[in-house]
């Protein structure tokens, strides 16, 4: 077995990525502080209700506390869907249809500055393979872990472990979690999904060709 090392901050929503992101994390850090940017964005306090369930399932101790942030993108989004609710990206919706634009910038930039402060040195991320958004790749990655670290002047890795991994292989590799406690909708029905919007769709399709079976609770049954 590796040695673990290091201290690391893995942004969470409490999908299944970001969530099989903290255990995979534990195997290599002797540190792991799990955290949440919130936004104000109508399912945030699903998706934190759901976040902090899973995470009482670990009783190792060297995971940290959840750590809640706050930065409020409301007066940025103003009147988008991800704010009131209406034209929700449904199930046939394209990807670029879910993209809220700076928030990979907002989360990081956050988390670093915790980072700092607490002398943390890496900061991981839950981004797959084949996300097409702009703050999402590579090179982003690169850059921004430079920016950070030349203006908190100390060295800020960003890693995105699952970066070559389809949202299907990150559901194998945690098929033994409890990955019904995890949540991604985008229109949440009280602590439920949806069950018709791109993310739900998205993760419906990824647990069939998984081929692990789905204990996900959703109002609309079916893919």
């Amino acid at each position: 077995m590796a040695m673990k090392k290091g201290k690391a901050c893995v942004l969470v929503s409490g999908g299944v990525e970001s969530s099989v992101l903290v255990h995979d994390a534990l195997s290599r850090y002797e540190e792991v502080t799990p955290i949440y940017v919130r936004n104000h964005l109508r399912w945030e306090d699903t998706e934190i209700f759901w976040l902090k369930n899973f995470l009482r399932g670990f009783k190792q101790a060297h995971l940290k506390p959840l750590k809640i942030m706050d930065v409020s993108l409301r007066d940025l989004y103003e009147n988008h869907w991800s704010i009131t609710g209406i034209k929700i990206p449904g199930a046939h919706s394209k990807d670029e249809s879910v993209y809220l634009p700076g928030r990979n910038i907002i989360f990081l930039s956050k988390a670093a500055c915790f980072a700092a402060i607490k002398d943390i040195d890496s900061i991981e991320i839950g981004v797959l393979r084949g996300n097409p958004f702009p703050d999402s790749s590579k090179a982003f990655f690169k850059k921004m872990s430079e920016v950070l670290s030349i203006g908190l002047k100390k060295e800020i890795t960003i890693k995105a472990p699952f970066q070559k991994l389809k949202k299907e292989d990150v559901i194998v590799m945690g098929k033994g979690l409890t990955l019904e406690l995890t949540f991604s909708c985008l229109n949440p029905k009280g602590y439920e999904h949806c069950g018709d919007c791109n993310k739900c769709t998205e993760r419906k399709k990824a647990f069939f060709a998984a081929g692990v079976f789905d204990k996900t609770r959703y109002k609309k049954a079916g893919i």
